[in-house]
């Protein structure tokens, strides 16, 4: 079994934290994964820089502009992650756009992500459609989740549809926006939430874009599996740099 699909079993409410590579020192990528594991964090998302990031706000933007003017690049981050295993046993997930994959090679790419020990990739701009025509054999070749995104503007069959080749979570975009943190979701997020959770599906779903604090992990978790940090998390990172990234979840739980 996939480690995210174990950590989907364990009985608690999940926190996943998204950083980007390379940022905000070109070699702070292993560090901040064995700090944020070692502060109970679940699981952790791994931003691969991309120069046209479309679905990323100004934070995650400029730590990806950031971290390209550092140097990073796919095989770079894959050298940084090669002797991950030996520290970190949570769930890794790597996260980016499509180009720079399709770039690599997908049979490479997810060939390299195999064998470093990376559980599963999130594509935003990687069409459900294309990935069970194109990808999905591929995918599970190599052990590898793909876990899909959802908005409040996706249809339920459509919706049912992403649910039924799902093999571990859904990622449920909490705006029709780009990613950025809020300090607490209003009634037509709360709404949402609900909409989703009365449809009961297979797959878990954890939300993401908006968490930043107790109160905005509470209300996304009340019908949701788990919830991710990505912006709140990269500011902190920026006023704090590395040396505290170990204390960041007791701010949110």
């Amino acid at each position: 079994m996939n480690r995210i699909q174990q950590k989907l079993q364990e009985d608690k409410k999940l926190l996943s934290i998204y950083f980007t590579a390379g940022y905000p020192n070109l070699n702070d990528t292993v560090t901040i994964i064995e700090n944020l594991e070692k502060s109970g964090v679940d699981m952790i998302e791994i931003g691969l820089p991309f120069s046209d990031p479309l679905a990323d706000g100004p934070t995650i933007q400029a730590s990806s502009t950031q971290a390209l003017k550092n140097g990073m690049t796919t095989e770079i981050l894959f050298q940084q992650l090669k002797d991950i295993r030996k520290t970190v046993s949570i769930p890794l997930i790597i996260m980016g756009y499509f180009n720079p994959i399709l770039q690599y090679g997908v049979e490479a790419f997810c060939e390299k992500c195999a064998e470093i020990g990376i559980d599963g990739l999130i594509i935003p701009d990687l069409p459900v459609d294309v990935y069970h025509e194109e990808y999905e054999a591929l995918f599970n070749q190599y052990n590898l989740i793909n876990t899909f995104l959802i908005t409040p503007q996706t249809s339920d069959e459509r919706i049912k549809y992403i649910d039924s080749i799902s093999k571990g979570f859904i990622y449920m975009v909490s705006s029709a926006g780009v990613t950025g943190a809020k300090n607490s979701f209003g009634s037509a997020q709360t709404d949402y939430f609900k909409r989703i959770a009365d449809l009961n599906l297979n797959a878990p779903q954890i939300v993401g874009f908006g968490i930043s604090n107790t109160e905005t992990f509470k209300a996304a978790t009340q019908y949701a599996k788990g919830a991710i940090i990505g912006s709140a998390f990269i500011k902190f990172l920026k006023e704090n740099g590395t040396e505290k990234t170990s204390e960041f979840a007791t701010f949110v739980r």
